[in-house]
């Protein structure tokens, strides 16, 4: 069995083993990145592929005929072709709920800089200006305290539930607008809270959910429905004060609107580890722009969230071969 990996660096630049999937081949080749142009010759004859950002067209699909089966290496699989690989018998599979705690750390960690700035006042304190300062204490800028603010997720999937489990534990208030509301509820009936936390979470409608949050999550799939979410329309419902997050699709926003709301301080900030273009064009609207902070893509990558990512890389592969596929997304 010939298994190659398209694009390995994202996954593990060095600092994992492939030993678990190499075990199952009889040749195994790993591609740091693959050029479109090189990824039908670069799968050649082999039977099994994983990938992150490479995209499996019908037209690669048709000139890879010995293809059983594509791994995608992350939880979004819009880069294959699902019809072209139904029509094929080839199976393809995602790898669900690896980063839910990770995500939710990063959401946090945008939060916090905004609250206490931790990185500006320490770079202060570098700059010699504690040294000169007459008092014994001094902020840049006024400080927030979490407890009592309200925190608005958009999406109430594994992730949007960790992130109201971690704000409720600051004493934030949480609403919520999921898919829909028998969602919600089946979504709170499964979290572990106290009923006096479960009365500090509530579903609202979409305009609800951005009029009141002082700080906005988004958790949600790009879908036809949830592309462009954040636009002048719903950006112009926020408040002043009000902080933007997300760490889920960059197409949920209107990058465009969000500069022109940051530039006009129609809202306090917006924190990003997903654009629309990735990696990151000299042309998209938020670079440099004001009260914005921008990750590269990297809230999914502490080394113990790759890790759990490969491990049912792993069994997927494993249960493919066995005959009997999980996580199959076509």
């Amino acid at each position: 069995m010939r298994i190659t990996v398209l694009d390995g660096h994202g996954l593990n630049p060095g600092d994992m083993s492939w030993d678990g999937i190499k075990a199952f081949a009889d040749e195994f080749t790993v591609y740091d990145r693959s050029p479109q142009e090189l990824v039908a010759e670069r799968i050649g004859n082999s039977d099994i592929i994983l990938l992150n950002k490479v995209h499996i067209t019908k037209e690669i699909v048709e000139r890879c005929p010995n293809l059983r089966y594509i791994g995608v290496l992350a939880t979004g699989y819009n880069v294959v072709d699902l019809d072209a690989c139904r029509q094929k018998g080839i199976i393809v599979t995602n790898i669900p709920s690896y980063s839910t705690n990770a995500v939710a750390q990063h959401v946090f960690a945008f939060i916090l800089h905004f609250t206490n700035l931790v990185a500006s006042h320490s770079s202060s304190v570098h700059d010699g200006k504690w040294i000169s300062n007459p008092d014994f204490c001094y902020w840049l800028s006024p400080l927030t305290e979490l407890n009592g603010k309200t925190l608005g997720i958009y999406g109430f999937g594994h992730i949007g539930q960790r992130v109201a489990e971690i704000a409720l534990s600051f004493g934030m208030k949480v609403i919520v607008h999921a898919h829909s509301e028998s969602s919600f509820k089946k979504a709170l009936e499964s979290m572990e809270l106290s009923p006096a936390k479960k009365a500090c979470l509530s579903s609202v409608s979409v305009e609800d959910l951005f009029s009141q949050a002082d700080f906005l999550s988004l958790h949600a799939p790009l879908t036809p429905e949830t592309e462009n979410l954040v636009n002048d329309k719903t950006l112009s419902l926020m408040k002043k004060s009000a902080i933007l997050i997300n760490t889920a699709r960059g197409g949920l926003v209107c990058e465009k609107n969000v500069r022109e709301s940051l530039d006009n301080g129609s809202i306090a900030g917006y924190a990003a580890d997903v654009l629309l273009e990735e990696p990151m064009s000299k042309n998209c609207p938020l670079y440099k722009a004001p009260n914005c902070l921008i990750t590269p893509h990297l809230a999914w990558a502490p080394l113990e969230t790759r890790l759990r990512l490969l491990g049912i890389a792993i069994d997927n592969i494993k249960a493919f071969i066995d005959g009997k596929p999980v996580n199959v997304v076509n």
